[in-house]
């Protein structure tokens, strides 16, 4: 690591926001909207600490995964039992589990987060100790999930998706009731500590909260799948962060002693499941899909996207989504991608996810691109997600036509995701600077 790197005002703002929100046994994405901790966010800042702190990093994984349900999920939260329950909604109280956690799951990023750790700095014990508990959390996924029996998981939950309100699930959630009474009995915390228009609204809110109040009510049982769920989709960023988790534990099996074949075999099936039933031609890039109605989203989300990073996707689709990315709908210049389709009537540039730029969406393009050698649109991503941080400071999301800074400040995963992207320009010019010398090139 470069000391030029270090020593910017975005390296040390994001290694004080990680610090500010290390609470000792583990980070909180922000002290004040989500004081827990949070499934895929901890698997995104690991990634960022293994940069400033990797012990740091292995705590937080190993905090969630003491979590780890007997059936192999990780829950999307772990509760801090010094954080009052009147502090957050929907708190311990409103999930009910023994477990102290909530019931559902959040994308599998974390097998991903293990082996970038690892890279950074090498822990084959730690590889050892987390190896099967994220085989069980892949073997969750695969066993009790696939509803659509095609080898995709289903979500179960907007928020499984981890974007929440993300338009892609319009269409899945208009069959169920909207009935805001529901707001009566479960006060939102959200928008005390949140601006309201940023936030879902209370229509979309209440279909949430009765969601989950049904999968709890069920004992979060997922046997005879499709059977009661009322809502089961297979999003296209999900499905394709488990498709890379696959490949990452084939390289932690190689280390540790164990058959990486079945994994690679695992991702491949994935990988082939998506392109067969949520790729859509007509728009070029992937789709959620309503299991139960059997119909794709039509909206152009920025999750349609992510299976980028899948480094067997046909090139063709490839070349599809690239262009995607540099088009109207989503409009890569000076700015990041923002989450949804600029073009689209109901595009919100402050609602959550209906709109803003979130960066660990734009990280995971940003790999995509790098992974399938497309170092222009990779270069200028990076670039563009630095300044935008750079500019409005370590934000939750930011805005798609200014880039101000919306939603909770000294925000986690910006932090760290600012930090490796950061590690990994002054990797690039350490390597770009011996080459020079090994071409006798003089500066």
């Amino acid at each position: 690591m470069g000391q030029m790197s270090r020593s910017t005002p975005i390296w040390q703002q994001a290694e004080s926001v990680l610090a500010g929100n290390w609470i000792g046994g583990h980070t909180v994405p922000a002290r004040t909207l989500y004081p827990h901790q949070w499934s895929w966010d901890t698997a995104f800042i690991a990634i960022g600490l293994a940069h400033v702190a990797p012990e740091r990093a292995w705590q937080d994984l190993h905090s969630l995964f003491r979590a780890q349900w007997p059936d192999g999920r990780v829950p999307h939260i772990v509760f801090d039992p010094e954080v009052s329950d009147r502090d957050y909604f929907p708190g311990p109280s409103f999930w009910l589990t023994p477990s102290g956690t909530s019931g559902i799951v959040q994308p599998p990023v974390h097998a991903l987060a293990v082996w970038l750790l690892h890279q950074a700095h090498p822990a084959p014990d730690e590889l050892r100790r987390l190896y099967p508990l994220l085989v069980r959390q892949q073997d969750y996924l695969a066993v009790h999930r696939d509803a659509g029996g095609a080898g995709l998981a289903s979500i179960v939950h907007p928020w499984e998706s981890g974007l929440d309100n993300s338009p892609a699930w319009d269409d899945a959630l208009s069959a169920l009731p909207d009935n805001t009474n529901v707001l009566r009995r479960h006060h939102r915390r959200d928008v005390e500590v949140s601006v309201v228009s940023h936030r879902p609204t209370d229509r979309d809110y209440a279909r949430y909260i009765a969601l989950a109040m049904a999968y709890r009510d069920r004992g979060y049982q997922d046997h005879g799948v499709p059977g009661p769920h009322p809502f089961l989709v297979e999003c296209p960023a999900f499905n394709a962060l488990t498709a890379s988790a696959e490949l990452a534990l084939a390289d932690i099996a190689a280390v540790v002693g164990a058959d990486p074949l079945p994994h690679r075999e695992r991702a491949a099936a994935i990988g082939r499941a998506m392109v067969e039933r949520l790729y859509q031609p007509e728009t070029g890039m992937f789709h959620a899909l309503d299991v139960r109605a059997g119909k794709p989203s039509s909206a152009r989300c920025i999750s349609g996207l992510i299976p980028l990073i899948l480094p067997d996707l046909p090139e063709a689709i490839v070349d599809s989504l690239a262009t995607q990315a540099l088009s109207a709908h989503f409009g890569l210049t000076s700015l990041p991608l923002p989450s949804y389709d600029r073009l689209a009537v109901a595009f919100d540039p402050v609602r959550y996810w209906r709109g803003p730029v979130w960066i660990n969406m734009n990280w995971l393009l940003w790999r995509g691109f790098t992974t399938h050698g497309r170092t222009d649109l990779a270069g200028t991503l990076k670039d563009s997600m630095l300044d935008v941080i750079g500019r409005s400071g370590c934000y939750e999301y930011f805005h798609p036509v200014t880039g101000e800074g919306i939603g909770t400040a000294e925000f986690s995963w910006t932090a760290a995701l600012a930090l490796d992207l950061l590690n990994s320009e002054s990797s690039e010019s350490s390597e770009s600077s011996e080459g020079s010398e090994g071409n006798g090139i003089k500066g």
